[in-house]
């Protein structure tokens, strides 16, 4: 039996290029007249200081794209790594199937994950990220997108590390610590799969990221996020998270199943055209990061997303696995040519990681 590659309708993936409806997202200011109803029911709602809800009328012109979904459980190593590379190529985005993080493990993480938000905020400040980058992160404390014009993203999060972390009171959280270092662990697991077929799809030996030292104490990370359901006025417009990529190798998402995330494969096309990323069951979500778009000179693409506001909370657990950070991450010589020189200099992952972090959390 093959690796069996599925696209989100359950179709057999052929070779020739995905097809996807790409149309441009309206402004979310006035690019279209609201139903008069409303109208009046959001001036009464904020005239007695009451929360709005986030209307999802602005993703209405966003089509799905069309993933693939690779599955871990099947024996052709090979024909994975073409769809993984294949992916890489053209979304930077992929789904991972019979992954082996267990549906009770993940019904765990998301009741340990509303516990902790649904507490009151002084709860959750005790917690309150350190310098290590582990603890609770509070809503507008981080802003991705440089250029937004809102003070930060709407979002609250919560970081958990190999090491250093902190954790909730096991009084009140009995079962917190054994089931986020278990998630830490397992995902890590199934990160270390997912990259060596990143390098066999790239030619390299499959233990490439071990033997250079890349996953010798990988930065990885846990980060636990709630994005709310409901915000003020002031608030209308703005994103849960504003559009950014992310910054290591690659990211697994675990999602309650709430959509709202968007990718945006021509990051430097303008207008930018956005497509909704559907949630299927028993599925991981895998991207690629600024470090892998580096190591291959943007053979692969760290594509930018975002998650936009639908009315209703969401909630989802990503991990974040990064190389180790004294490794020096270069252009692979099998990306280059006369045509197509070193688009990077060489780097320290340590040295690109603090950059990137230092302008999120200014």
């Amino acid at each position: 039996m093959g690796w069996a590659i599925f696209s989100t309708n359950h179709q057999p993936i052929k070779n020739q290029e995905l097809q996807c409806f790409l149309q441009p997202i309206p402004s979310h200011r006035g690019s279209a007249p609201r139903d008069e109803e409303a109208v009046r029911s959001a001036a009464a709602a904020a005239a007695a200081g009451h929360p709005l809800p986030i209307t999802p009328g602005r993703r209405k012109m966003a089509g799905s794209v069309d993933l693939p979904v690779v599955d871990l459980a099947s024996p052709d190593v090979r024909a994975a790594a073409d769809a993984v590379r294949k992916a890489c190529v053209e979304h930077g985005f992929f789904y991972v199937s019979n992954h082996g993080v267990d549906g009770a493990l993940l019904e765990a993480l998301f009741a340990e994950s509303r516990r902790f938000f649904q507490q009151p905020m002084e709860g959750k400040m005790a917690l309150q990220r350190d310098s290590n980058h582990r603890g609770y992160t509070p809503p507008y404390a981080e802003k991705l997108d440089a250029a937004s014009e809102f003070t930060g993203d709407l979002k609250e999060s919560f970081y958990i590390g190999p090491d250093l972390n902190r954790w909730p009171s096991e009084e009140l959280f009995p079962s917190w610590k054994d089931t986020m270092e278990l998630y830490h662990s397992t995902t890590l697991a199934v990160g270390e799969r997912i990259l060596s077929l990143i390098a066999l799809s790239l030619d390299l030996d499959a233990e490439f990221f071990h033997k250079v030292g890349a996953l010798n104490c990988p930065s990885a990370f846990v980060r636990l996020l709630h994005y709310p359901g409901e915000v003020n006025e002031s608030d209308r417009g703005n994103y849960g998270a504003s559009a950014h990529s992310d910054y290591g190798m690659i990211t697994l998402l675990a999602t309650d199943g709430t959509p709202g995330l968007q990718i945006c494969r021509e990051k430097d096309r303008h207008p930018q055209l956005w497509e909704d990323v559907p949630h299927i069951d028993g599925t991981l979500i895998v991207n690629i990061g600024d470090l892998l778009e580096r190591w291959t000179n943007c053979l692969f693409r760290s594509t930018l997303h975002r998650v936009v506001a639908v009315g209703k909370e969401r909630y989802s657990v990503a991990l974040f696995l990064d190389p180790n950070p004294d490794i020096v991450v270069r252009c692979f010589e099998s990306c280059c040519n006369e045509a197509n020189p070193p688009r990077f200099p060489p780097i320290k992952s340590g040295d690109y990681l603090k950059e990137r972090l230092s302008a999120t959390y200014k």
